[in-house]
């Protein structure tokens, strides 16, 4: 008798139980992304300390299999996040590809030879929109990999750079559409007075290989703040090997720039420049910061000893 009533007060308290669920849910997850962005990283499980002990602690060599698992699981989850990307894309793909074509006079100017060569070319902006709609999604998932491993203050000022990072990547590929194709595709469908007959296999293949470079080419500045802000990188040492910059930069430029004239590579190689030294100042910056904090924690230290 007392299993049937207790029964029955779940059967009639379930509502209740489930609209009070609801409401709490989101100050309950606030409060749990709050405690976690707030606790130093586990030593035991730390995955950098995993990785600088891997060789002489057995135990660190075990939590890197524990790591490798994780990530295994946060690169699924990216696939799955790239996929619903693309899936979404799918509804503006054929827009996009009417943009895309707008510094060549529109899809009427491109013939295609093949039969199966629209689809290919669909599925390839698709892909590249989707990249961009799910950069977020694969940013947050691979800060949510390093996250255990980091301090709070390098856990906010990665989670702060995903948007950074998606406005950074699409700023990069606005730049191309607009600076650095109209001039690649003048000099290269006038070269030699020969005329070009665009197909749109090889065009949208030039296109959209410029547009993800290049975006990824402007992510440099972020990286070199979130790598100084966890200790990975110092600014004096960017600043003094400036020169070597540059011709990486050159040699990175001249591979990425679809033409072998100076303009177009100077297009490339004069804004990859000036990130390198933005990227520069943000390290100062970033590294001031860390400076500020270990100094807080030395003191902190000092006092409880």
């Amino acid at each position: 008798m007392r299993k049937f009533f207790r029964a029955l007060w779940r059967v009639i308290t379930f509502p209740f139980v489930l609209v009070f669920n609801i409401i709490a849910f989101p100050f309950r997850a606030i409060r749990k992304a709050s405690r976690f962005l707030n606790t130093d990283p586990d030593d035991d499980h730390s995955l950098i300390d995993s990785i600088s002990n891997l060789v002489t602690e057995p135990q660190a060599r075990a939590s890197l299999w524990d790591h490798v698992e994780a990530l295994r699981m946060h690169l699924l989850r990216m696939v799955i996040g790239l996929a619903i990307g693309v899936g979404i894309s799918f509804y503006f793909t054929q827009g996009i590809i009417g943009i895309l074509a707008g510094p060549v006079g529109g899809l009427g100017k491109l013939i295609a030879i093949e039969v199966t060569e629209s689809v290919g070319v669909f599925m390839r902006v698709a892909l590249l929109s989707g990249i961009a709609l799910a950069l977020p999604y694969i940013a947050f998932e691979a800060w949510l990999f390093v996250a255990p491993g980091l301090k709070p203050r390098e856990k906010k000022f990665g989670l702060i750079g995903i948007p950074v990072a998606a406005f950074l990547f699409i700023l990069g590929m606005v730049f191309c559409y607009y600076v650095l194709l109209p001039s690649a595709l003048k000099f290269l469908l006038n070269f030699m007075g020969i005329q070009a007959q665009l197909r749109p296999n090889s065009y949208f293949s030039f296109v959209t290989g410029l547009m993800f470079w290049i975006g990824i080419s402007f992510e440099f500045p972020l990286v070199i703040y979130v790598l100084t802000a966890i200790g990975f990188v110092k600014p004096q040492i960017l600043a003094q090997q400036w020169r070597i910059a540059i011709v990486i930069i050159a040699i990175v430029a001249a591979a990425i720039t679809p033409t072998v004239d100076p303009v177009n590579m100077s297009l490339v190689m004069i804004p990859m420049s000036l990130l390198y030294f933005v990227s520069i100042g943000l390290s100062y910056i970033a590294y001031a910061g860390r400076g500020k904090q270990l100094e807080k924690a030395a003191e902190t230290e000092a006092g409880n000893s």
